[in-house]
């Protein structure tokens, strides 16, 4: 019967002794004042790299910081004196040599054959790897969270700074139209206007103006900055600016548009960017009938003649000059013709015929010149929705993607 239990004592050792020697896991026995009674090899090399029985008799004091030394005495001294386990913890250590660690760590109550509680039993996990691991992740997603929310932040105070922009862009366009003779009424008028603006976003980069220049002359301005958004948007206030004085001293369009180029270089060059703005501008003298335009790189206007077909009021391309801020002392040719009463002048930016159908085939100059033909008695407030809404059928879209602008004038065949 001895013989028998010393064998089944002797196993057990055996048994503990393999556990205790192969596992990676930390096993420790500590006594009521948390000294080391017995440690495995894993627990030796963590606590300072040395042999298991270097630590018999030693503490957590001396391996830890006194912070942490005090924090697991006092769980162990819970745990001796209530009796409870402690299961499954993390801890955040901090070594004598300031290393920093995480170890995942269970402690039972060690007790005596009696039952009486003697100390505790304990096994500790490496974890470092694994929880510096989700702390970096915890940090990336609060770093995404901030990064979130503050992009949120600005996007809101864009569109805030984007709708103040818009408001302000609006003013760039016609509110009323100048009356010739002054104070008379509509009926009595030697020349009505009417234009049409659509951003493809909130701001865009198109602009006219018609403004009065004398008793018997009027300007009419219509410019398409390259691009969308705020870069085009600040381009249109630049040449806004610009415009107005130059307008104001100068009579001749090609002239205006040669000193309107040479301004607008120095503004619009940027290092390895390309800036530029097309224009087209007319100035009418409604005493001798007489038109003068030029043209900067814009799209050709169409001519309502009250006798004969829709044309383009421009022969050809070549008598227009390069888009503006591309060419240094370009020149740009004023054209000279007659209008007669019925006749009208419309301009318009090449949003309008670059709309495209789902097989990419674009609307097109030759099919606006068509729809102009088709509506070219209307009046322009009538005029104009038809010719968008021929455009918006070729494409299939309810709406223009791109910046859309007409303006243009005619006379009353009374006159």
């Amino acid at each position: 019967m001895k013989g028998n239990l010393e064998e089944n004592l002797g196993n057990m050792a055996y048994l503990l002794k393999c556990l205790m020697d192969n596992t990676s896991d930390m096993i420790y026995f500590k006594d009521i004042d948390s000294r080391f009674l017995m440690v495995n090899e894993a627990c030796a090399n963590w606590q300072g790299n040395c042999a298991p029985a270097e630590l018999i008799g030693k503490s957590d004091f001396d391996t830890y910081s006194a912070a942490d030394a005090r924090r697991m005495r006092d769980d162990e001294k819970r745990i001796i004196e209530r009796g409870e386990s402690l299961v499954g913890i993390e801890e955040h250590l901090t070594r004598a040599d300031r290393a920093e660690a995480w170890v995942s760590t269970s402690k039972v109550p060690l007790r005596n054959e009696a039952g009486d509680v003697i100390g505790i039993i304990g096994i500790s996990r490496d974890i470092t790897e694994r929880k510096e691991a989700e702390l970096r992740e915890a940090r990336y997603a609060d770093e995404v969270k901030r990064y979130a929310e503050g992009m949120k932040r600005i996007n809101a105070e864009m569109e805030d700074d984007l709708r103040m922009a818009e408001k302000l862009q609006k003013t760039f366009f016609p509110a009323s139209y100048p009356v010739f003779p002054e104070g008379a009424l509509p009926e009595d008028r030697l020349v009505n206007f009417y234009h049409y603006q659509h951003s493809g976003g909130l701001i865009g980069g198109d602009l006219c103006s018609i403004h009065k220049l004398s008793e018997a002359e009027v300007g009419i301005f219509l410019c398409d900055v390259m691009g969308h958004g705020i870069r085009a948007a600040l381009g249109t206030a630049i040449i806004r600016t610009m415009a107005n004085d130059i307008f104001s001293t100068e009579r001749d369009p090609g002239r205006c548009l040669e000193r309107m180029n040479e301004a607008l270089i120095p503004l619009l060059r940027s290092e390895g960017e390309l800036i530029f703005a097309t224009a087209c501008y007319l100035v009418l003298n409604l005493v001798t009938g007489c038109l003068q335009m030029a043209n900067a790189g814009h799209p050709l206007p169409v001519c309502l003649n009250a006798e004969g077909p829709v044309k383009w009021c421009v022969e050809n391309h070549s008598q227009c000059g390069p888009a503006l801020a591309i060419i240094d002392q370009a020149t740009y040719p004023t054209i000279h013709r007659e209008i007669n009463p019925g006749d009208g002048v419309v301009m318009f930016t090449d949003g309008i015929f670059e709309i495209a159908r789902g097989d990419e085939d674009e609307y097109g100059e030759q099919r606006l010149l068509e729809s102009f033909q088709r509506h070219r008695n209307l009046p322009l407030p009538e005029l104009f929705p038809m010719i968008l809404e021929d455009a918006r059928q070729f494409s299939g879209e309810k709406a223009f993607d791109d910046d859309v602008c007409l303006v243009g004038f005619r006379l009353p065949q009374t006159h």
